[in-house]
């Protein structure tokens, strides 16, 4: 178990220095230059002597491998470097938004998944055709539809047709129905799929016609046998969808205006602020690790017959 574990954490640990690297690369061979965008303004009265003693400051001169080396050595050290538009330390702003995009993100996954649960319970045991066939075509409705064309449906419907939903000032609470209802319902479409698929397929083995024939009802066998079953391969889906949630988390943000990294992320890329950008990319990515990681460590709770043995590699 300590060896998977281990072998595990370095897989990860792989993933976030190539996100690094890659997300460093891109944003470095982007054209412009962010200490140029700020301190070139006509309006701050620089001369070009000061603006390369400023660009020497950031480090901006040097060679593309020693900002390379300088700035896996400060995010090592926790050091993910100063905005360059705001002239705060980057963990600063982070420490400011991400939990407004924390929140999003987590009511959105629980929605996500009471609603992908709701649809493939009901698809299972109601006796009507007709609601089966529905509920078994929503999933691919709910998948093709795009985020941000979903949010402001949601806006023109409730808050100018049927003004249940302020636009300006709403409250704390308030202004977020429309949001996770927008970040869920994509995300609900693949859970839902999968739950649907893995449930009619464990339902044609043997051990379910067993637990009916002692007795047991249509519901309590889908709840008792069949969900634990039937549950790893959306776990799957579940732990993939969850770390894209951050990105789905920006776009919902910039479609409602809500403060967070979606607003941040859209201030950095407008003035190619370097050092917020490659902040919010690592963020992303340790998530994205780190709930998969998790995930991996759950499944042989989940399912005895992926325990793993002492000296086992999976």
């Amino acid at each position: 178990m300590n060896r998977y574990f281990y072998a595990r954490i370095g897989q990860a640990l792989l993933v976030l220095w190539a996100a690094f690297t890659v997300s460093f690369i891109l944003l470095q061979v982007l054209p412009g230059d962010a200490v140029l965008i700020k301190f070139q303004n006509p309006d701050m009265g620089l001369s070009p002597a000061q603006i390369t003693d400023m660009r020497a400051a950031y480090g901006a001169d040097q060679s593309l491998w020693r900002q390379y080396l300088h700035t896996a050595g400060n995010v090592l050290h926790g050091n993910l470097g100063y905005s360059l538009q705001a002239g705060v330390p980057v963990t600063q702003l982070l420490a400011d938004n991400f939990p407004s995009t924390l929140r999003l993100a987590a009511a959105g996954f629980l929605l996500a998944l009471a609603l992908a649960v709701s649809t493939a319970f009901i698809a299972t045991l109601t006796r009507f055709r007709w609601l089966r066939s529905l509920l078994h075509t929503l999933p691919s409705l709910f998948i093709s539809v795009p985020t941000f064309w979903l949010g402001i449906a949601l806006i023109q419907l409730f808050s100018f047709r049927l003004k249940l939903i302020p636009v300006i000032n709403p409250g704390e609470w308030q202004g977020l129905i429309l949001p996770i209802i927008t970040l869920a319902v994509p995300v609900s479409a693949p859970l839902a799929q999968i739950l649907i698929r893995s449930i009619d397929d464990v339902l044609t083995l043997p051990f379910v016609a067993v637990a009916r024939a002692k007795g047991g009802s249509r519901g309590g066998v889908l709840w008792r046998h069949v969900a634990r079953n039937a549950v790893l391969p959306a776990l799957t889906i579940a732990g993939l969808l969850l770390g894209e949630l951050i990105a789905g988390a920006l776009i919902t943000e910039t479609v409602f205006g809500l403060s967070g990294l979606g607003q941040l992320t859209q201030q950095a890329v407008n003035n190619q602020d370097v050092a917020v950008l490659q902040a919010i990319v690592l963020i992303s990515s340790a998530a994205f690790v780190a709930i998969n990681l998790a995930v991996d460590m759950i499944y042989p709770l989940l399912d005895p017959r992926l325990k793993i043995t002492p000296g086992a590699m999976i």
